[in-house]
C-alpha cells in the first residue's frame, strides 16, 4: 500500500473560501474593532487580526480544526506591524508556530446568512481551544452575547446584556447598549471611533504640522530679511 502524503498548503490553505462580510454593516463593525483594538494595544506584543484563518493543532490528514474569526486577539504575538517585527505577514494563524499561544479574545458579527446552529458551533470550537472571551453581536437586531473565563480549563461564565455596563477583564474594555445599538469603550473611557474618524484625525494633525511648518518657514525668512541668521539663535 503506497501512503500519499497532504501537502501542507492543501491541508492548511489560507482562505476558507467564505467572504469576510456579507453587508457593509458587518464590514464596518469588523474594521471598527480591528482598529480600535490596534490602537488600545498599540507598543504591546499583542496581534490583532480579522478574519484570519486560525489552526489550533497540527494534524496530518484531514479533517483539520479551523476557524476564522471575525476578529481576534492574540496577546503574546506580534503583529507584523509591531515595532521591531522581522517577518512576513500571516496568510493564516497556525498555532503551532506561534509559541502554540491560543487567541484570548474573538469577535463574531453576525449577518443575516449566520445560522444559530453555526453559532453554537463557533461556541463549541472556542471553548476547546482555550478562547478566554468570545462575544458574538448581531448589529441589526442589537442581539448580544459573550462567554469568557480567566483560564482555558475553567468554565465559561455567559455575559448578557442584562450585565452592561460590562468590563472585560483580558482588554479591559467596556461594553454598554443603547437605544442604536452596542457601544465599546477604552478602559479610558474614549468610545470606540470609526475608521473614517481615524483618518480624519490623522488629517487634521497633518494639516496642523504643515501650518506650523509654513510658520516657521515665514519666521526665518523675515529674520534673515533682518539680517539674522536663526542658526545664530
Amino acid at each position: 500500500m503506497v501512503q500519499t502524503l497532504v501537502d501542507s498548503t492543501t491541508l492548511y490553505p489560507d482562505s476558507d473560501g467564505k467572504p469576510m462580510a456579507d453587508n457593509t454593516l458587518q464590514y464596518r463593525w469588523i474594521v471598527r474593532l480591528v482598529t480600535n483594538l490596534k490602537q488600545l494595544l498599540q507598543g504591546q506584543t499583542a496581534l490583532v487580526a480579522g478574519d484570519l484563518l486560525w489552526y489550533p493543532v497540527q494534524v496530518d490528514e484531514p479533517p483539520v480544526p479551523a476557524q476564522a474569526p471575525d476578529v481576534m486577539v492574540v496577546l503574546g504575538r506580534p503583529d507584523s506591524d509591531s515595532p521591531g517585527a522581522t517577518f512576513h505577514e500571516r496568510g493564516s494563524y497556525k498555532q503551532w508556530e506561534e509559541d502554540n499561544i491560543a487567541p484570548q479574545v474573538v469577535f463574531e458579527i453576525l449577518s443575516p446568512s449566520n445560522s444559530a446552529r453555526e453559532m453554537l458551533a463557533k461556541q463549541g470550537f472556542y471553548r476547546k481551544y482555550g478562547v478566554l472571551e468570545m462575544f458574538f453581536y448581531d448589529p441589526d437586531s442589537f442581539d448580544f452575547w459573550g462567554l469568557v473565563r480567566s483560564a482555558p480549563n475553567e468554565d465559561l461564565t455567559p455575559i448578557m446584556r442584562m450585565d452592561f455596563p460590562w468590563a472585560s477583564p483580558t482588554m479591559g474594555i467596556r461594553f454598554e447598549m443603547f437605544e442604536d445599538g452596542l457601544a465599546i469603550f477604552h478602559p479610558n473611557g474614549e468610545r470606540f471611533k470609526d475608521p473614517r474618524e481615524f483618518i480624519e484625525e490623522r488629517n487634521q494633525a497633518q494639516q496642523e504640522r504643515d501650518q506650523a511648518q509654513q510658520e516657521r518657514d515665514l519666521a526665518f525668512a523675515k529674520l534673515l530679511e533682518l539680517g539674522v541668521d536663526p542658526a545664530d539663535l
